[in-house]
């Protein structure tokens, strides 16, 4: 019984450093504007202290079982399907609730295109809700040529099952794309990426 004890202990303090530290990324941020409200997705963005760019919350409800939506969100290759201007994608490596994927994004002329390394760290909670918390590791694999690395992301996706059969999901994120974006496709990636993730995150969930 100690043991349990003990591991359900650090399943507690792993949950709540979660909690905190996603909170923790928009410290300050709290002045979320909606600023698109379509097909059942609401976007909002938020102003991010000391940073040019700002940060993005998508969210929807999805009608699919927890299980596809985890399986989707864990397929890294496949995710490219549903991911804004993703190219291509790979796990590096996966150790328990933690994985490290790298990422090839392809925004429109006339930036250049974007690689990430992200790891990702996933938790339970005892309602059922799954947490995702992403973030960049810029200096974990060298730059291609040709290939400019995003320097920064911070944010979490949450799936959270209610009673009537739906998943009310969230993406957050802040990003810091690294390199020179001119300001009309900074100000429209932090709508449109949230927004076109989650519609077309939701359109596979719901093939049948």
């Amino acid at each position: 019984m100690i043991g349990v004890e003990c591991s359900m202990n650090r399943f507690r303090q792993a949950l709540v450093a979660c909690v905190l530290s996603c909170t923790a990324l928009f410290a300050g941020a709290e002045d979320w504007q909606l600023v698109k409200d379509e097909a059942g997705i609401q976007v909002y963005l938020t102003t991010v202290p000391g940073s040019s760019y700002k940060a993005y919350r998508g969210v929807t409800t999805i009608k699919a079982p927890i299980e596809r939506l985890r399986r989707l969100q864990e397929d890294v290759v496949a995710s490219c399907r549903w991911i804004f201007q993703c190219q291509a994608q790979k796990m590096l490596k996966s150790v328990g609730a933690q994985s490290w994927v790298y990422s090839r994004f392809s925004p429109p002329w006339p930036v250049a295109p974007r690689d990430s390394v992200l790891q990702i760290t996933t938790s339970l909670a005892a309602d059922g809700t799954l947490t995702r918390r992403i973030q960049a590791l810029p200096e974990y694999l060298p730059v291609a040529d040709g290939w400019v690395r995003v320097s920064r992301v911070d944010g979490y996706w949450t799936l959270r099952p209610r009673a009537d059969g739906l998943v009310e999901v969230l993406y957050q994120a802040h990003t810091e794309p690294g390199g020179s974006v001119p300001s009309w496709l900074a100000n429209s990636f932090v709508v449109d990426a949230p927004f076109e993730t989650l519609r077309a995150y939701r359109a596979l969930a719901q093939e049948h």
